[in-house]
């Protein structure tokens, strides 16, 4: 047998018997192997990476915010992980020596319609206990000179970083064997143990299962014999890399329409220094769909005959039809960046790596807003870790271990 210790790539047949196996090696599932080892010394942990390193989804393809938690309902996991979660990836990154900012952003109205949007975030806001600073159109000026909005708030707790380099920090301390190149095909769960099979044929024993699978979690969801409730609907974010990043000085969004999941084109300038606009958001062909030409009958044909999806067809064909348009259409995609940056022109933006946000959605085709963690025997499902996940990834991590080891003292 080969298998990858901590860090490693390589994977053969064989077995391996272990306490907690967890499967998928984003953020999530590797902030779950480190709270694990925190929590419960000596735990032997393995994690289960398709891919041959981590972070090469939902965590290594987003625009690097630490999100404050503001846009989130009062006592959602969403809120209270956030908010929680922000504050620990920056003492994180600073005691790992990962490149990190406390930037603060601008959400940023610019029409009429959305200042009582704007307002109820201000409201939010403070029942989350973030700091919020409410500005007029000068006060726009002093902090983005080239952002026009009718008024706007200050969130001063958001930063940005990379979020795959914390995911390989949490690789390399978690204690985790972490299995690169082993993509899940087979998964028996008996009263006193589960056993996962790979596609390579080595076979992990363990006496417990967290699923942490992303873009996947349904399917091994499925796998494990349990009935989610739920499919993934992926759903392709677009970004441009801005060609004149003086135009930003930091971190810009819209306002949020409550009725629609995505925050909307916004801006953001990264760690090093160039300025990420994006992203939309557009229907994917494929479960790992990052264009338009990435098309996988198998999925597509699994995510049409879910009820949900022709539900949300329905209800937001307007908003989809719009989206869709940005994404075929760079001077559609200009004109909603124009909003907020009217100085942009479409020569100031080149074409960037595209993300799939991984939405579950219900059969009654409602679009899971928040987390979602469910259990079963010996298993830890989570079934909806879309943004923002990665802000509140440790103590989202916590959580699943905390629910992980119960399960396993039940045992």
């Amino acid at each position: 047998m080969q298998y990858a210790g901590v860090g490693g790539v390589s994977v053969g047949g064989g077995s391996v018997d272990c306490d907690v196996l967890v499967i998928g090696g984003g953020i999530v599932g590797l902030s779950t192997a480190h709270a694990l080892s925190r929590l419960a010394p000596g735990t032997r942990v393995v994690v289960l990476e398709k891919e041959a390193g981590p972070a090469r989804h939902q965590t290594g393809r987003n625009s690097g915010v630490i999100h404050s938690g503001i846009y989130y309902r009062p006592g959602s996991l969403k809120a209270r992980f956030a908010v929680r979660g922000a504050a620990e990836m920056v003492k994180f990154c600073a005691e790992h020596g990962i490149a990190h900012e406390v930037t603060g952003k601008l959400i940023v109205a610019t029409e009429r319609a959305e200042l009582p949007r704007l307002h109820a975030l201000v409201q939010r806001g403070r029942e989350n206990g973030i700091p919020v600073r409410e500005l007029g159109p000068a006060q726009i000026s002093a902090y983005e000179p080239e952002v026009r909005g009718l008024a706007a708030i200050h969130v001063g707790t958001t930063g940005i970083v990379d979020y795959g380099q914390v995911a390989a920090r949490l690789a390399e301390s978690s204690g985790a064997e972490v299995v690169y190149g082993a993509e899940v095909d087979l998964i028996s769960r008996r009263p006193s143990a589960v056993a996962v099979r790979t596609t390579s044929g080595l076979v992990v024993r363990a006496r417990a299962l967290v699923n942490c699978a992303g873009l996947q979690c349904d399917r091994i969801a499925r796998l494990a014999g349990d009935d989610p409730g739920m499919r993934i609907v992926p759903f392709r974010g677009e970004y441009y890399d801005l060609s004149r990043p003086s135009l930003v000085r930091g971190l810009v969004y819209p306002v949020p329409d409550p009725a629609f999941p995505f925050l909307g084109v916004h801006l953001t300038r990264g760690i090093g220094g160039g300025v990420h606009v994006g992203p939309n958001a557009v229907p994917a062909l494929a479960r790992e769909g990052y264009g338009w030409g990435t098309v996988r009958p198998a999925d597509l044909a699994a995510e049409l005959a879910w009820p949900g999806t022709w539900h949300i067809a329905r209800r937001h064909w307007r908003y989809g039809a719009g989206e869709i348009h940005r994404s075929l259409s760079k001077r559609a995609f200009t004109e909603a960046v124009q909003r907020l940056l009217p100085a942009v022109t479409a020569d100031d933006l080149t074409r960037a790596p595209a993300g799939v946000r991984a939405q579950a959605v219900l059969r009654d085709g409602t679009l899971v807003d928040d987390f979602l963690i469910r259990e079963a025997p010996r298993t830890v499902h989570v079934l909806n870790a879309p943004s923002p996940a990665a802000t509140a990834s440790l103590p989202i991590g916590r959580e699943i271990a905390t629910r992980t080891l119960t399960t396993l003292r039940s045992a």
